[in-house]
């Protein structure tokens, strides 16, 4: 099995960027949780919800492909981009990726 790092990004101002391992075939949910970042995943990372939406910097070509279902949900998002991704579909494959997580604080207290 390959490892490769995952660069993570935090729009909050008062975040550290983190680099963490991430395995080939796992997912930036995954990894996020693994390491206690806040990364909302209202329906469980089964692609079926916007809560874990993130920012795909670097690496686009070393995640799995957009299937419609992410691409339907990401226009759902708050601001989509078109580096947009779901964490939970953001699946690394072949390489390093570097993403941004969103600001998590709109979805405190729920």
């Amino acid at each position: 099995m390959n490892i490769f790092n995952v660069t993570i990004n935090f729009e909050e101002a008062d975040h550290e960027t983190v680099v963490l391992p991430i395995a080939e075939g796992e997912s930036v949910l995954d990894v996020c949780l693994e390491n206690g970042i806040e990364l909302q995943h209202n329906c469980g990372g089964v692609c079926g919800c916007s809560t874990c939406h993130i920012y795909v910097n670097k690496g686009m070509d070393n995640i799995q492909e957009i299937s419609d279902k992410e691409e339907d949900f990401i226009d759902r998002a708050v601001n989509p981009r078109i580096t947009s991704r779901l964490g939970c579909q953001c699946v690394v494959i072949d390489g390093d990726i570097e993403v941004t997580l969103p600001d998590q604080s709109g979805f405190m207290g729920h």
